[in-house]
Parts: structure tokens; sequence; C-alpha cells
């Protein structure tokens, strides 16, 4: 094959953005020769290289816009120094977030302190609807970190409400917090009927993934009173 010819398929590759097959299809060409493979063969394996490489970059791309803090899987984690830890249970809840990342799902990761002045703001500015659009209904998972590190006053948990209001049957949702649920009214402005109904609404949406999971479970679904 001539130098012109490699350069106009190098051209026709970066016209049509594909960078794996610009870079694999010589030695993938040439190895079908050498294995006396079919063009069929050639073309599925040199197809099959590109749609990797897209994947990949869209889960990078994913995990880039999650606004997730240093990615730290459980490989890294030192099980022998912390010999307490529940495995099994951290097998199970374990990144959340970056696995869905890397399966292709848009997530969504924030503290809550962040969070809430961004909510006053929107609300102040009249841009609520579009911030909420945009943070908190477009991502398939939305994680909200350290609820109950910093207590919010009464505007703040009024609009916290609608996050999870909003949330918990069109969308995932995870809230991590150290306190118990009893403490949560000490979290959302001291107001004991609002943080009843969120609970109200997580608790629902728990019940409804307990169906989804075990559809021969006899678990009632009702929202309860």
């Amino acid at each position: 094959m001539s130098t012109l010819q490699h350069q106009r398929i190098a051209e026709l590759c970066e016209q049509f953005r594909l960078e794996r097959i610009a870079a694999e299809w010589p030695p993938l060409a040439q190895k079908t020769i050498d294995d006396t493979a079919s063009l069929g063969d050639f073309l599925e394996q040199l197809l099959k290289l590109e749609a990797d490489s897209r994947d990949e970059r869209r889960r990078q791309t994913l995990l880039r816009l999650s606004g997730l803090p240093v990615v730290k899987t459980l490989e890294q984690f030192d099980f022998k120094f912390a010999s307490g830890a529940p495995w099994a249970q951290l097998q199970e809840l374990a990144g959340l977030a970056y696995k869905c990342a890397m399966a292709g799902l848009s997530v969504r990761f924030i503290t809550a302190a962040d969070m809430m002045p961004q909510l006053v703001a929107a609300h102040r500015q009249g841009e609520l609807k579009g911030y909420l659009g945009r943070i908190i209904h477009k991502p398939r998972l939305l994680v909200v970190d350290e609820i109950g590190y910093l207590p919010f006053g009464k505007e703040e948990a009024n609009l916290f409400f609608p996050v999870v209001a909003r949330r918990y049957e069109s969308g995932s949702l995870v809230l991590t917090s150290n306190l118990p649920f009893t403490q949560w009214s000490g979290t959302f402005g001291n107001d004991e009927t609002l943080t009843a109904a969120m609970l109200d609404r997580l608790l629902y949406a728990l019940l409804l993934e307990v169906r989804r999971c075990n559809p021969c479970s006899h678990q009632c679904t009702k929202r309860p009173h």
C-alpha cells in the first residue's frame, strides 16, 4: 500500500473522528493477512476496537463531569489495616457512583454544604427551575454527601425538600450522613414535619427498589403514613 493511500485513510479517519481505527488498522491488517483471516473478520475487529474506544471515552467524560473527588476503589483499600470493616456490606454498597459512570450512566456527586448555597442563589435569582433540571433531574444518579455536616436554615431546608420529592420516583438518589434519622430534624431547620415528609419519601423509594429487585416479595409499596 502506498504512502499516499495511508495518508488518505488517515485523513478520512480524522474526518469521521475514527481515532482508534486510524491507529490500529495497519497492524490489524497485517495480522489478518498472517492469520489468513477473512476481510469480514478484519472489519469486525476494527469496528469493535473503535466501539470500545468510544465507550471508554464516554466513561471518562462521565467520570470527569460527575463531580466525584479523587477516585479510590476497594481494590486500593487496606483491609488488613481496618480489619473490623464489614466486608460484605462494603462490597454491596461500595463505589455506586463510580460504577454507574463506568457503566455509561450519568452521575452527579455534590456535598450538601456545596448544594445549599447553590439552591439558595438559584432561588433568589429566579433560576431554581433551571438549576433543578440541570443538576438535580438530569443525572441518572444523584449523590448528596455529608448530610448533617452543617445544619441548614429554614430556607435551605425548604429548598432541599424538592430535591428529594422530585427524585424519589424518577431517579436514583443517594444521601450519606453520619447522623441517625432521629437527629435529621436538627439538620433541616428543626422542622420535624418537613423531615418526616422527606424520610417518608426516602422509605417509599426504598420499598420500590426492594419490590423491583424482588418482584416475588409481598412487601407493600403503599406509601407509609
